[in-house]
């Protein structure tokens, strides 16, 4: 999902909100029957006599509230959970707040936000429903309203004041009775019931995505998403490539670029409408935008699945499209995890866009650089006469510049020299090759305490997600050591480790097997025991060894970025 499809779910919850407020208000305003009315507006003395009856009885709770000082004993509300108020019970209120409302009992007002409603007692004010549904076989003296939701009247439902269906369809019995008007607005926006999983199971954990029914939509729309993605690094290559560079050697001007883009946007909004005729660049403005964000959030997937595969080079697996996928389940995963599922979601765009905007200034200054340039250099001035016999071999593909030897590490000025008496040009052969990767062993630069606590926070994260999901509790530090073993003997790092080039190493220089691996593991538990005294220990150590480390004989390095870690 991106960020304008996350701002329209916001803008759909709010909205109900602000009806409901809106009517509130609209009641609250209704003026109050005077004294001196006309006796034909006088109700039945049958429907007088019941009101009456019904006005003390809630005036009774209402003075035993009073009277014990705890006026909101009476009220029933509920936040995340249901709300049930059973049969023979009274309340003044019965309200949830993303959750649904039952009343079988006597109940002055009933409210559900992100929930159903279900009346078959009596209310002696109104049923309100906001995204959810509602069904009412009882009596209902005010109004019956649903929001964004579908609204049922039973066959014994009497509702004194209006049915109002907002964006939602309504199914009224025959035998339901209704004094107020009807009205149905929006039917054929139909129920939201799609939208009020995704706010119970995601929004209320701060999170994209979850395994919950009734989001198939969301993971569509998520995989939808990841095709483009993998589409635009197809079709972009070269250009998701720059930006990815970009964003490896430049992140803090990456970072700050997309800071003062987002503070900008709406000052140059605000600039555009102002001039009255740059109203018209508004739509192409957004539209940009829109599409920097998808191209850098592109960008940033294959910036992740290319520290997660270190491919460098040629080859098919070096293809960003094939990072982009890579780094997408990362993603994919790690939207399931409450907190940190909107928190890498909103770094993600906001890094993927500076990168994109950084890339795009630098291209910029290379363009106004190279306009600025002369057309062609003078040449330098030469000795007079003829130029000297080559025999047909062109200087310039037989004499190597010499600061490409210096920068290269190729032959030096004698090998070139050599060439003016070579008769042909020079061999191809000699071009340099790529100096080969360093060995990964404990001569590297050690990790300092806070990469290294880093790394453990995603490994916990990580954990501790797959056992929420497999219901299993309080196993979390005995898995969490066996994974950090099983890691440390096949890749050398855990996924944690990966993500920010640190490399588990012996300091005997020999490979970790699975007795050194093992014996770090159960380690870690003394390194725990005192405080995590054993942790802290990196920070002071000369070798940022913790006690896990000593006792195992290892010790974490950083790598350089690029080289494989799987």
């Amino acid at each position: 999902m991106n960020t304008f499809l996350l701002q329209r779910l916001t803008f759909l919850a709010v909205l109900p909100l602000c009806t409901l407020i809106v009517v509130a208000a609209a009641r609250a305003a209704e003026p109050a029957a005077t004294p001196d009315a006309p006796a034909s507006a006088a109700p039945a003395p049958e429907a007088a006599e019941e009101r009456a009856h019904r006005h003390h009885r809630f005036d009774w709770h209402h003075h035993r509230d009073s009277d014990g000082h705890h006026p909101h004993d009476n009220d029933l509300v509920n936040i995340g959970h249901d709300s049930n108020l059973p049969h023979g019970d009274t309340a003044n209120s019965v309200v949830s707040i993303f959750g649904s409302s039952t009343s079988d009992g006597e109940a002055g007002e009933v409210v559900s936000i992100i929930g159903d409603t279900r009346v078959t007692g009596e209310v002696s004010d109104s049923a309100v429903t906001v995204l959810g549904n509602a069904y009412i076989d009882g009596k209902v003296d005010g109004d019956a309203v649903t929001v964004l939701g579908n609204m049922e009247l039973g066959p014994h439902a009497e509702i004194d004041g209006d049915v109002v269906a907002v964006g939602g369809t309504l199914q009224r019995d025959p035998a339901a009775v209704v004094h107020g008007d009807v009205h149905n607005v929006l039917e054929s926006v139909g129920g939201v019931d799609w939208l009020r999983a995704w706010v119970r199971h995601c929004l209320l954990y701060a999170r994209p995505l979850a395994l919950a029914p009734g989001l198939g939509w969301a993971w569509g729309l998520a995989f939808a998403f990841l095709a483009l993605y993998t589409g635009l690094a197809l079709l972009f290559r070269e250009g998701v490539t720059r930006c990815v560079h970009t964003f490896e050697t430049q992140p803090g001007r990456s970072v700050l670029a997309a800071l003062i883009t987002v503070l900008l946007t709406p000052v140059l909004v605000a600039l555009l409408f102002v001039t009255v005729i740059g109203i018209a660049a508004v739509p192409f403005v957004v539209f940009a935008l829109f599409c920097a964000g998808l191209f850098g959030k592109a960008v940033m997937l294959a910036w992740l699945g290319g520290r997660v595969t270190g491919k460098r080079g040629v080859g098919p697996m070096s293809h960003p499209a094939v990072a982009v996928l890579i780094g997408g389940a990362l993603v994919l995963i790690l939207y399931l995890v409450p907190v940190l599922g909107f928190l890498v979601y909103k770094l993600l765009g906001l890094l993927g866009l500076g990168a994109v905007v950084y890339t795009v200034i630098l291209a910029a200054r290379a363009h106004q650089a190279a306009k600025e340039a002369p057309m062609s250099s003078p040449a330098s001035p030469g000795p007079a006469g003829p130029m000297p016999e080559t025999h047909g071999a062109p200087l310039t593909g037989a004499v190597p510049p010499i600061d490409a030897a210096l920068t290269t590490g190729g032959a030096p000025a004698s090998s070139a020299t050599g060439a003016l008496d070579s008769r042909g040009p020079a061999p191809a052969a000699a071009a340099p090759h790529a100096p080969a990767a360093p060995p990964i062993t404990a001569a590297l630069p050690h990790a300092g305490f806070w990469i290294r606590m880093a790394a453990l926070l995603i490994d916990a994260l990580l954990v501790g997600f797959l056992m929420g999901v497999l219901h299993v509790y309080h196993l979390e530090l005995p898995v969490l050591a066996a994974y950090g073993a099983m890691m440390w003997k096949l890749r050398g790092s855990t996924i944690g480790g990966i993500v920010f080039d640190l490399r588990v190493v012996r300091t005997d220089g020999r490979e970790i097997d699975w007795g050194t691996a093992i014996v770090r593991a159960l380690a870690c538990f003394l390194s725990l025991a005192v405080a995590g005294l054993g942790f802290f220990w990196i920070a002071f150590d000369d070798h940022r060894q913790a006690w896990h480390d000593k006792i195992a004989g290892t010790v974490v390095v950083r790598v350089a970025k690029g080289t494989p870690l799987v």
